[in-house]
C-alpha cells in the first residue's frame, strides 16, 4: 500500500499569498482535496491531508505528521506570489536520489495539463523538504498577483486540471493501478490565435470570449484540449469574411456571421470535442 501525504499551504490566521481577490490557503486547499479525491480512484493507495479545513498547521507539524504516518511521498501545494507567471516544482537543495528521480515525473505530468509558462524543476532548503524524512516535492501552481494567472485560478475546471497533473504524477511515480474510476480528460483548452497561444481555459465562456475577440482579424484560431495530440492538417487561411470551422479534423461550416461561428464553437465544446479549428477562407 502506498502512502501519499498532501500538505496544502497554509491555512487559518495565515492565507499565504494573497492577490486579484484570491487567498492562496483557498486555492491550495481545494486544489488538494481534488487531487486526494482523484488518488482514491487508485488501487492500493491511502491519502492523508495536513489539513482538510481551513485551519492553521505550522510548518514542523506538516512534516511530523507526514513522517509519523509512514508516507512515502510528501506533496506540498502552493500558490506563488512576485510578479512572475507559470508553474514550477521544488524538491530539497540537497535532495535524496528518489527526489530527483520523482521530481520530472509530477512536475511533467502537472504541465501536460496545465499547459502555462514552465519555470523548471528547481531546488530550496524550504522546511517541509528538509523536515520530512520521505521523498518530498513542493508545487508552485501560478502567481496569485498575476491578473492572467488569477484568471485561471479563478476557474474551477482549471483546479481540476491542476489536481489531476498532480494525480497522474503520482500515479506514474508509484506505478498505482485504476481502481475502476479512470482517468478523465482534461476540461482546460487553449486558444491559439495565428500561431500564438492567447491563454488557456476550462470555462466555456472564457473560450469563446477568446475567440470572440479574434475574430475578424485572425486567419486561423485553434482551441485545443490541453493534454490532447492531434495531427489533422487544415488549409491555409484565405483573406476572405467567412470562417470554415473543423472540429476534430472534420469540416462542420463555413460562416459569415461570427456569431454562427461562436454557436459552432460551443456545440463543439458540449460535445467534448478535442480540437477545434477556425480557419478564414
Amino acid at each position: 500500500m502506498v502512502r501519499i501525504f498532501l500538505d496544502p499551504g497554509h491555512g487559518g490566521n495565515d492565507p499565504g499569498a494573497v492577490g486579484n481577490g484570491l487567498q492562496e490557503k483557498d486555492l491550495v486547499l481545494d486544489i488538494g482535496l481534488r487531487v486526494r479525491d482523484l488518488l482514491e480512484e487508485y488501487a492500493g493507495v491511502e491519502v492523508e491531508m495536513s489539513r482538510t479545513t481551513d485551519v492553521f498547521v505550522d510548518l514542523s507539524q506538516r512534516a511530523t505528521l507526514a513522517n509519523n504516518w509512514g508516507a512515502d511521498y510528501f506533496v506540498s501545494i502552493h500558490i506563488n506570489a512576485g510578479g512572475g507567471t507559470g508553474f514550477e516544482s521544488f524538491i530539497h537543495s540537497a535532495p535524496s536520489q528518489d527526489e530527483v528521480n520523482f521530481q520530472p515525473l509530477i512536475h511533467n505530468a502537472i504541465m501536460s495539463q496545465i499547459s502555462v509558462s514552465d519555470r523548471g524543476q528547481k531546488s530550496q532548503n524550504f522546511a517541509v523538504l528538509r523536515e520530512t524524512s520521505m521523498p518530498a516535492i513542493l508545487t508552485e501552481n501560478l502567481f496569485i498577483d498575476n491578473s492572467s494567472d488569477a484568471a485561471l485560478l479563478s476557474d474551477s475546471s482549471f483546479l481540476q486540471s491542476v489536481a489531476v497533473g498532480h494525480a497522474n504524477g503520482i500515479a506514474d511515480i508509484f506505478d498505482l493501478e485504476d481502481g475502476g474510476g479512470g482517468e478523465p480528460p482534461s476540461s482546460t483548452y487553449r486558444v491559439i490565435v495565428d500561431g500564438t497561444q492567447e491563454g488557456a481555459y476550462g470555462d466555456t465562456d472564457n473560450i469563446t470570449n477568446s475567440v470572440s475577440s479574434a475574430l475578424g482579424t485572425a486567419g486561423e484560431i485553434t482551441v485545443q484540449r490541453v493534454g490532447s495530440s492531434n495531427n489533422y492538417q487544415y488549409p491555409s487561411p484565405g483573406s476572405g469574411d467567412v470562417y470554415q470551422v473543423y472540429v476534430d479534423g472534420s469540416a462542420e461550416g463555413a460562416y459569415g456571421e461570427h456569431q454562427n461561428v461562436l454557436n459552432a464553437l460551443t456545440t463543439a465544446l458540449n460535445a467534448n470535442a478535442d480540437e477545434i479549428h477556425i480557419v478564414r477562407v
